[in-house]
């Protein structure tokens, strides 16, 4: 993690919606999510909300080695997305504590805001943490 990881940097992170992030989409063996609305999902919009803050960190920490994973996501989603709309997501680093990051993020659509709450991310020694998890796998067969 580079010194230059503080409090109070900003960023920006634009994405034209696809048909394929609207509700049918996030489980296609769901027969209730077939009979919904073609509109963003809240599963894609959190995905969304987590890449625009993975680019971030990543200029600031040594990718590929190190890497920043999700710990908690606090969002609300307030209004539908119709796909071929620009969802403009907005974050600000609230606080660094360790290798603990806090992000306030925003969303909207151009039209309306369609998300606002917090976002956390942990940076991690990618090698290390794929061994974990691989070595969780091999315990659990």
């Amino acid at each position: 993690m580079y010194p230059t990881l503080k409090p109070g940097l900003t960023f920006e992170f634009e994405y034209v919606v696809p048909e394929n992030k609207t509700v049918p989409h996030i489980y296609p063996e769901s027969e209730e999510f077939q009979l919904m609305p073609r509109v963003f999902s809240t599963g894609f919009m959190i995905a969304l909300i987590e890449w625009a803050c993975v680019r971030f960190v990543n200029e600031h920490i040594d990718w590929p080695r190190e890497q920043s994973v999700g710990i908690d996501v606090r969002v609300n989603h307030t209004a539908a997305t119709p796909p071929g709309m620009t969802v403009t997501v907005k974050g600000e680093l609230a606080e660094v504590d360790g290798k603990r990051l806090v992000f306030n993020v925003e969303a909207d659509d151009g039209v309306d805001q369609i998300t606002k709450g917090t976002h956390q991310r942990f940076i991690v020694n990618a090698e290390k943490f794929v061994a974990k998890a691989e070595e969780k796998a091999r315990s659990a067969t």
